[in-house]
Parts: structure tokens; sequence; C-alpha cells
């Protein structure tokens, strides 16, 4: 589908939400995410029951309107359409981007990973409209044995890839590094602990935005 993506997305990754006032707590931060002029959001919840991810993502969604924001569950492509989501992100292991397509159908995002040193065989022919690549750099917030690829691994990444494909550098990223990640070639920067862990995710967002423009 057609859509531009901004400079930094924030990823929500459900370790962050606390169990008491669940809801309260994803409104009021979702509300703020959203005065603050996020356009792109990820949700992560691998291991949240269906019931809970419903839940979460029906507070989301009244809180960031799909006609300002672009919400993408991460994983859970058979939830999209009942969670009212903007698309979806798979991975190994998850659904393909064929199948994820199929399931969406071409007016919603669908992203998947797509290296880390280097570009996963055949990926760019398969029906994505983004590639995380990653991690940059060592992170606490997603498992994963491969190693930080760096700027470096990060300007290879983009040599193999062309300059039209959206590349989404995941993993350790901070708002010092972020620049010299974009000018190696990195489309996007998708942020996690660096947001979420602050004390206000909200004025960190838009801190980020400043820094990048």
């Amino acid at each position: 589908m057609s859509f531009s993506f901004p400079n930094v997305y924030p990823i929500l990754d459900a370790g962050v939400i606390p169990q008491v006032e669940r809801a309260e707590f994803l409104r009021r931060l979702a509300s703020e995410l959203a005065e603050a002029g996020v356009t792109l959001l990820e949700y992560r919840n691998k291991a949240g029951s269906e019931t809970e991810v419903l839940a979460d993502a029906a507070t989301l969604r009244a809180a960031l309107p799909s006609g300002t924001t672009k919400l993408i569950l991460d994983d859970r492509v058979e939830l999209v359409e009942r969670a009212g989501f903007d698309g979806v992100h798979v991975d190994a292991g998850d659904a393909t981007p064929v199948e994820a397509r199929r399931l969406l159908g071409s007016n919603r995002v669908v992203g998947t990973f797509g290296g880390s040193e280097e570009l996963v065989s055949g990926i760019l022919k398969e029906p994505a409209d983004y590639f995380s690549i990653g991690p940059i750099f060592p992170t606490t917030t997603k498992a994963t044995t491969k190693p930080p690829i760096g700027a470096a691994g990060v300007r290879r990444l983009r040599e193999q890839a062309g300059q039209d494909v959206v590349l989404v550098a995941v993993g350790g990223v901070t708002i010092e590094t972020a620049p010299e990640i974009l000018a190696a070639g990195a489309s996007v920067i998708g942020v996690s602990a660096a947001i979420f862990r602050a004390k206000n995710p909200a004025g960190e967002f838009r801190r980020w935005v400043d820094a990048l423009g």
C-alpha cells in the first residue's frame, strides 16, 4: 500500500504495560502519543492471550484513530481485522508475508524481517511494504542471537536492497546514534525501550522527532 513512513516510530511492547489499571494506562499513554504526533505505532504482545491483545488493541485504536495513525500488530496476523489495525509485522516462525498479504489484502501494511549481516535470500520478492533490519546495537527488548550490525551493516544492507526499499532499523538505537543510522541508509528508526522506558514517553517521542527532523 502507499504510505509515507515517518523518520521514527514507537514499538510498544506489552512488557511495559501494567496489569493493574491496564486499560486506563494504555488510554492515557495512547492519547499522549496522539498529541505528540505519532503517525505509526507497532504493538507487540507475543505471549498475551487473544482476549488481552484485542482489549489492548481496542484501547489503542480508540485513542489513535485510523485517519491519523497507522497501527501495526506484531505477529498476530489472524487478529488484525478484529483489532481494527492497519497492518502486521511478521517474522520467521509467524505467518509469511505472502500469507499475511493474502489474509489482509492490498490496503493494509505488511512488514517483515529483512536481514542482519546480509539481506535474507529472496526477501525483496516478498509482498511487504517495509523490511526491518538489525539489531543495530545491543538490545534488551527483543530476544535475538544475532550480533549487532552497526552503521556499517546498515550501509551494506542498503547497498544490497537498492534505494527504493523501506528499511526499518531496529535494536538499541538511541537518540544520539539515530542520525548516523539514517545517514547510513535506514529509511526509518523503530524505537521501543528508548521511548517507553522514559518517564514521559510522549515527550521523549517529541525529542526524537525534533532531533531527526
